[in-house]
């Protein structure tokens, strides 16, 4: 196997030689769990871990090797490497952390399409969905949706949820699918295209797991089903794994996510509401109040959907308040730092 099988370009190899990197291996990070990693290269697979001076220059967590990128390696013993190096990524699926103050989590790197699962079934919210459109779209990835377990309900209803999706986002493609009868698999199977990676995401228990089995032929996953007693998924899978399918995909699997905190902008995911904003009477206008607002006027018009207007001002003032987060968090990182500094300076000086 070829780095390029791996995803390897051009413009990785020119950046490793302008920066001199051409003496390390290079590998492409498949699984990551807790600061453990297997890196593959163009002939096997490692374990690895980062250089001490990589952890100590890191300043938060995205500093950090994640699955999906690509690093400069040494290899010792043919069975360890470790990482000296990560290449700048051109795309980063992320969404805030969870529970933690202004911080972000990396789901994967260097994407270049995404599948969003969503089960049909109690798993089925357009809010939601947006949400992972939001994710998608602000990394530069294109999201594809897959609605899963089309089994449980009828065709009728089918169709009117993918009209509901489809008046709301029509530019994004939609594949309903079964992992019982392999409806849609013949549309996943053209979609995917030789040495691009894909990145699975969706709630736990919405089939993730099933797809990957069913498109490698294997069972490289564990599967479990639905709780009986919440109708929640189950976590099948406990990290990210990258996997290479029999024609060359790349596919990276991910925990099931019930909460998806937004960080960027969410222009792009509601064009058309962007779209009209442009001719709001006001530049700072709110679109929540506001005499000429052109949202306003086309939502009371019934031209925008009152759901998906709801849903983002939401994540707006989401986005907005997470990026406050990450001002105060640096400004009091900044003057954490400066005390330190003034405490060593005074401390010196007594001495002498």
């Amino acid at each position: 196997m070829d780095l390029e099988n791996l995803g390897y370009s051009k413009s990785l190899e020119d950046y490793r030689n302008e920066n001199n990197l051409n003496t390390f291996e290079v590998g492409r990070i498949a699984v990551e769990h807790k600061e453990r990693y297997v890196v593959k290269t163009a002939s096997q697979e490692l374990d690895a871990e980062i250089t001490g001076n990589l952890r100590f220059s890191a300043q938060e967590r995205a500093d950090f090797p994640a699955v999906g990128d690509w690093v400069a390696i040494s290899i010792f013993d043919d069975s360890l490497a470790l990482i000296h190096h990560i290449f700048p990524r051109k795309s980063t699926l992320q969404r805030q952390a969870v529970g933690k103050f202004g911080e972000k989590q990396i789901i994967a790197t260097n994407i270049d399409f995404a599948f969003i699962i969503q089960g049909i079934d109690q798993d089925f919210n357009i809010n939601r969905l947006e949400r992972y459109l939001a994710v998608c779209q602000s990394a530069n990835v294109e999201p594809i949706i897959l609605l899963s377990k089309i089994d449980l309900i009828s065709t009728e209803e089918l169709y009117e949820k993918i009209e509901n999706i489809q008046s709301r986002h029509p530019k994004v493609t939609v594949i309903p699918i079964s992992n019982i009868s392999k409806i849609g698999y013949e549309k996943i199977n053209e979609s995917l295209q030789t040495s691009m990676t894909y990145c699975i995401i969706g709630s736990s228990g919405v089939g993730k797991s099933t797809l990957i089995n069913n498109l490698s032929g294997i069972d490289l996953m564990k599967t479990k089903s639905l709780s009986t007693s919440t109708k929640k998924g189950r976590h099948t899978t406990s990290h990210r794994e990258l996997f290479i399918l029999d024609n060359g995909a790349i596919l990276i699997d991910t925990p099931g996510m019930r909460e998806i905190g937004i960080t960027e902008n969410v222009e792009e995911t509601f064009d058309e509401i962007t779209r009209l904003s442009k001719d709001c009477k006001f530049k700072n206008c709110t679109h929540i109040h506001e005499d000429g607002c052109a949202i306003l006027a086309a939502l009371e018009n019934d031209e925008i959907d009152q759901a998906s207007y709801e849903n983002y001002l939401k994540m707006q003032r989401e986005a907005q308040h997470f990026q406050t987060s990450i001002a105060d968090k640096r400004r009091k990182d900044k003057a954490f730092g400066k005390m330190i500094k003034q405490v060593v300076k005074h401390r010196k000086k007594n001495k002498y």
